[in-house]
């Protein structure tokens, strides 16, 4: 039985960290599952799992030990950034710059009660014992693993951190979800509507692609190609379909219009107006895509790493027989397929043209979805490396002893966010699938939490019974409650703030929209003077009134065909 005392006893083995490792996370991730009241800790619960280990002597070498804790905290925040990176960006246009400032209020009055605290209890408690509560009640991990990195810098040598992280964290979930309890009894918020709210709020913010079918009424427009309409107009759409006289076809930009075709059109939701206008009426009572067509509609998978990061218009769409892009899926979002997008591996592209066209798109683009089930181990690795590059450089802070640094936790995580944004057009392929990018994430934290459950089993126990342990439960009750009640008195319920948002983006007040008709009916008379070269000084700035006398295609706007909708 030798062989076995070695494995349980033998910390700097091979075999026996794995044996600890793998026992602490299995029973730490089963437990997670465990629900209380509706409430489970998930992978959280494998620190308090290493904890009980350590305490009763389960232990690793102490290199092996901050290795692994800090690999596994790189990893996790890696992959945080790519999964983030898709939205990160956009979240601060518009509505989303108002929740990003309600979370910056919420971690500065966490920060703010963090300090009060320790100045009363500074007599009992050190301010790295205090960050510790701080960062439990606030369940944050990665900055948990951000501090220990930076108490390494100066040296620190008191009790670790993760005794009082851990005192302070059941309760803070405890409390977080109480909070949000009370808010709801408080403002009488109703989840259905405000999940009603949400998606309407989202749906405006991303502004997804709309379709609609217009008719050529604008005798401008005869003998026109829609390269040319297109220009003229200055707004992007698409041209998927096209009617002319009984039959259906995919056109492309050097299509030639005639009065009476049917276009179907895709665009983004604030240009519809001015488009349809300068065509001259919408159709609402046809559909080309339901109608028998010798065209079909695929969506396809970007798959060639030779398609990464080029743009649209670089596919050169005129040269595959009319085959038309009309919309773009990318990490759960509808894009609109502007010639200057930019594609990505990943990328699922809605197509429609003729079958032997869009067959050939499908060579172009690839669609072999199991290639995309093996990862980049390239670019991951070289995303590392700059997180780690990144986060080591040091920046000199005059009256601290040390330069500060972004770690092991903020380098990597800016790099991710950067990479997933910009790698493309690099040609670096960031995609990950969702289920790869979740394993790497789980492993990434159980790695780390292992590692400070088990650095801290010494300490927990005797926190508990005969130190500070019941003091950290109580301070960390405090950080938890006190921002969220200080923020939700400033915040209100989804359903009470302004929906309609403008062209630009903005918010606006509802009346704009008699401005934008007007500014569609102007388009449309600047667009007839631009198509017979004629002066703009012709168009009225009153698009209300009649047009200008001197104008040879003049007729009062009563009289127009036009119909908005």
């Amino acid at each position: 039985m030798d062989w076995l005392a070695h494995l349980l006893t033998d910390v700097s083995s091979v075999p026996h960290i794995i044996l600890v490792y793998s026992l602490v996370i299995a029973v730490g991730a089963l437990l997670g599952r465990i629900r209380l009241f509706g409430v489970s800790l998930g992978v959280t619960f494998v620190l308090f799992a290493a904890i009980a280990a350590g305490h009763f002597g389960f232990t690793v070498n102490p290199a092996v030990l901050y290795f692994l804790r800090d690999f596994g905290l790189t990893v996790f925040i890696y992959f945080i950034g790519l999964q983030v990176c898709p939205s990160f960006f956009s979240s601060f246009k518009s509505g989303g710059m108002v929740l990003n400032l309600l979370t910056v209020l919420q971690v500065l009055l966490g920060v703010a009660v963090t300090i009060a605290l320790y100045i009363l209890f500074r007599d009992t408690l050190s301010l790295p014992q205090m960050l510790g509560v701080h960062y439990g009640a606030v369940t944050n991990t990665p900055g948990l693993g951000a501090t220990q990195e930076t108490l390494e810098l100066f040296k620190y040598t008191g009790e670790n951190i993760a005794v009082a992280y851990a005192c302070a964290y059941p309760l803070g979930v405890i409390g977080t979800i109480g909070s949000a309890i009370l808010i709801r009894f408080i403002f009488r918020i109703k989840l259905a509507e405000e999940d009603k709210a949400w998606d309407a709020e989202e749906r405006a913010h991303h502004q997804e692609p709309v379709f609609f079918h217009v008719e050529v009424s604008n005798r401008a427009l005869e003998g026109r190609t829609i390269e040319q309409v297109r220009n003229f107009i200055s707004r992007g759409f698409i041209a998927s379909r096209i009617l002319s006289g009984s039959s259906i076809s995919s056109p492309n930009g050097s299509t030639v219009l005639h009065m009476d075709d049917c276009l179907r059109i895709v665009s983004q939701p604030d240009v519809k107006e001015a488009i349809v206008a300068f065509f001259g009426r919408e159709r609402t009572d046809i559909d080309l895509a339901e109608e028998k067509s010798p065209l079909v509609v695929r969506t396809l998978m970007v798959t060639r790493e030779s398609v990464n990061g080029m743009r649209i218009e670089d596919l050169a769409l005129n040269r595959l027989d009319g085959v038309n892009i009309t919309r773009v899926f990318r990490a759960g979002m509808t894009l609109f397929p502007s010639a200057k997008l930019h594609l990505q591996v990943g990328d699922q592209v809605y197509c429609v043209g003729p079958e032997t066209a869009v067959a050939r798109m499908e060579a172009k683009l690839g669609n072999q979805v199991k290639k995309l089930d093996h990862p980049n181990i390239i670019t991951i690795f070289i995303g590392l490396l700059l997180g780690v590059i990144v986060g080591s450089v040091p920046f000199a802070v005059p009256g601290l002893p040390v330069p500060l640094k972004l770690g092991l936790a903020g380098g990597p995580l800016i790099v991710a966010i950067l990479l997933g944004r910009f790698g493309p057009t690099m040609k670096l392929v960031t995609f990950t699938t969702p289920s790869a990018n979740m394993m790497m994430r789980e492993t990434g934290i159980c790695l780390f939490l292992a590692s400070v459950g088990l650095a801290a089993g010494d300490g927990f126990v005797a926190a508990m019974t005969d130190g500070n342990g019941p003091l950290y439960m109580a301070l960390g009750v405090l950080i938890t409650v006190i921002p969220h009640r200080g923020r939700d008195r400033k915040a209100l319920p989804a359903h009470q703030l302004p929906q309609h948002r403008g062209p630009d983006g903005g918010r606006h007040h509802r009346s704009s929209r008699p401005r934008l008709r007007g500014h569609a009916l102007r388009a449309q008379l600047l667009g007839r003077c631009l198509l017979d070269r004629l002066p703009a000084r012709h168009v009225p700035e009153d698009p209300d009134g009649a047009a200008h006398p001197r104008h040879p295609l003049a007729v009062p706007l009563k009289e127009a065909k036009v119909t908005l909708k």
